[in-house]
């Protein structure tokens, strides 16, 4: 409670409003996230990080916004802190954990594992910022923060290590299997080891 006091009362700046306002609009419904991953999918040395995107998005809003927010039912600050003001129409769903904080970090963290540095740094940062700017805004309590940060690292670093088993199933359709071709999955550490020990069990069974 005394940390959202401190930050209205000692932060809050006209620009700096306009600047966290900016940053949470990108994170309501992962709007910017999923833009980022459809974009990737154009490039076939990135449509193993969309791919894996969607998936750590998909893990945070089932997890989160369906699950754990309805079953804690924790209020938001807003509703329980007399002096807090909200600075953004006040959110109609549960606090805890921080959907948006969750979404956010679950993605970079895909984009800071799979792709170069100058592009899954950034992406962190901006996830850091909108983590943040829900603090500054009044939406959230610190906790909410830090449990769906910690959530949405653990989303992302699930779904490099769960694509690759979704992708080379034994039910997975040929084309889909093919988005991902032979020297792209060589490049991937979280794609090659399904790739090849698919692509192992397919000789030895066309063999027999």
């Amino acid at each position: 409670d005394s940390a959202l006091l401190w930050l209205q009362n000692h932060l809050r700046r006209t620009w700096l409003t306009i600047f966290m306002k900016t940053a949470t609009f990108l994170g309501n419904g992962g709007i910017l996230w999923i833009a980022l991953c459809i974009i990737l999918l154009f490039f076939r040395e990135t449509r193993f990080a969309a791919a894996a995107g969607f998936l750590a998005l998909l893990c945070s809003v089932l997890v989160i916004n369906a699950l754990l927010k309805n079953l804690i039912g924790r209020d938001r600050p807003f509703n329980r802190i007399q002096d807090l003001i909200v600075l953004i129409k006040r959110p109609q769903d549960f606090s805890f954990p921080s959907g948006h904080t969750s979404s956010s970090f679950a993605v970079s963290t895909v984009f800071l594992c799979t792709l170069p540095f100058w592009f899954g740094l950034p992406a962190l940062l901006i996830a850091f910022t909108i983590a943040f700017s829900r603090l500054y805004l009044g939406a959230h309590y610190p906790t909410d923060v830090l449990c769906g940060a910690i959530l949405g690292i653990l989303f992302g670093t699930a779904a490099l290590y769960l694509l690759p088993l979704l992708l080379y199933a034994s039910w997975m359709p040929e084309g889909v299997q093919m988005f991902l071709d032979d020297k792209f999955a060589g490049s991937n550490p979280f794609i090659s080891y399904c790739y090849y020990s698919r692509l192992i069990y397919k000789k030895l069974y066309l063999s027999v």
